[in-house]
């Protein structure tokens, strides 16, 4: 799917350590104004039969997915890791069957490794999940392969990669994320998370992190890998109690030491993410200075000075955003990595507040270019917005102010 499948981790296998940088909507929750196709989720656990019968999604023979990727070619590999690798192949866009490579519907072809159990568990649980759930922060399942030894799932093709790579990676290939990039791929997956978490679907995600949220062209971000993926808490309940599973750095304290799974818990994960794309650094790194392995410990510090949060971002998109910006992308970074789950936001919550973000950024960026040309924009009624205060204070509408950008700060 054009990520490196490497730091991917078993649906059975115990929490593990995330890679550092030598490695790898008005419902309930708001999903944003995009409309979404999804059967009822059941909440009681069904047969793999039901599973296969009831999805949505292409049965394809091995022999279909073999001439779609050439054989699975090495050159044809798009990633690979644990679970197996990624090919990249070409169907029929209205028939699915085979095409020749170039043409038609381009596809990424997760081949499982044919021993073990714990595989075949996530496997399932893609199908499961992807195969009945449909938004456009999702990334598309297209369809599956269960042929004797052979499991495989086939995925639309998401040319950009992960976002781990375009955030951590150090190459040509991958040039450093724009602030307004960040910003959109923050609030896309923001509303993929707030969409699994709404009453459509009651979905807890459990593996929220940037290798997990892929980009399409557009920078569009799409969540992906559900092995992990629970359903919500039964009515009535309050949590989901099962084994501790996911990665270290992303996965809620309260989860790692209970067990108790709730939507909060992914509202922490994102948090991570979020911290890591202002910062530019993962959450996990013990190539980093002495204080610095670990990011939350080391950035919470700066986050809500005015005067030290330019010392944690990002060096290389200075002079892209506003202080207002950083500091209210940094606040809602710092509520959803709260310790207490009660006091995290909501995922609609977050949604809000980063859409308010975005188009406050997007304001400052119009005023600038304005008075560049010799304008002054601040004054016109066209341009008065509700202030990108996030929405937990409750102020009321007000003028942006054209804020100070950040200087040239070397870590």
């Amino acid at each position: 799917m054009g990520s490196c499948w490497s730091s991917r981790i078993k649906a059975e296998s115990p929490l593990h350590r995330g890679a550092s940088s030598s490695s790898s909507r008005k419902d309930g929750n708001n999903s944003g104004d995009f409309s979404s196709r999804v059967s009822s989720m059941p909440q009681t656990p069904r047969t793999e039969g039901e599973i296969l019968q009831s999805s949505n999604i292409k049965s394809f023979t091995f022999n279909e997915l073999k001439t779609a990727t050439r054989n699975f070619r090495p050159d044809s590999v798009l990633g690979e890791g644990g679970f197996g690798c990624v090919f990249k192949g070409w169907i029929d866009e209205q028939t699915y069957t085979p095409a020749k490579p170039g043409t038609g519907l381009v596809i990424a072809v997760k081949r499982l490794n044919t021993e073990g159990f714990q595989g075949h568990k996530e496997w399932l649980a893609e199908i499961n999940y992807l195969g009945q759930l449909y938004h456009p922060n999702l990334v598309k399942l297209i369809g599956y392969c269960l042929e004797d030894e052979h499991r495989l799932l086939v995925y639309e093709f998401m040319p950009r990669g992960s976002l781990e790579n375009h955030l951590f990676r150090r190459s040509s290939y991958y040039q450093p994320v724009p602030w307004k990039i960040r910003l959109k791929v923050a609030l896309g997956s923001a509303k993929g998370l707030a969409f699994l978490h709404s009453d459509k679907a009651k979905v807890i995600y459990r593996d929220f992190k940037t290798s997990n949220i892929l980009l399409d062209s557009n920078y569009d971000a799409k969540l992906s890998d559900f092995g992990l993926a629970k359903d919500g808490p039964a009515a009535g309940k309050s949590h989901v109690s099962t084994r501790v599973m996911g990665t270290y750095g992303y996965a809620a304290p309260e989860y790692m030491a209970t067990g108790h799974l709730t939507e909060k818990s992914d509202v922490y994960s994102f948090g991570v993410v979020l911290l890591e794309m202002l910062c530019g650094r993962r959450v996990l790194d013990k190539n980093r200075p002495s204080g610095e392995h670990n990011l939350i410990e080391w950035a919470k510090p700066f986050l809500s000075s005015k005067r030290k949060i330019f010392h944690v971002m990002d060096t290389r998109i200075q002079g892209q955003y506003s202080l207002n910006g950083a500091l209210k992308a940094a606040s809602i970074a710092i509520k959803c990595l709260s310790p207490e789950p009660k006091s995290r936001p909501h995922m609609n919550d977050v949604v809000r507040a980063l859409e308010q973000l975005k188009e406050s950024e997007e304001l400052v960026v119009a005023i600038e270019s304005q008075q560049k040309m010799g304008r002054d924009l601040s004054a016109d009624p066209k341009y008065r917005r509700r202030s990108a205060n996030d929405i937990y204070n409750g102020k009321s509408s007000a003028s942006y102010p054209r804020p100070s950008y950040a200087p040239a700060v070397r870590t």
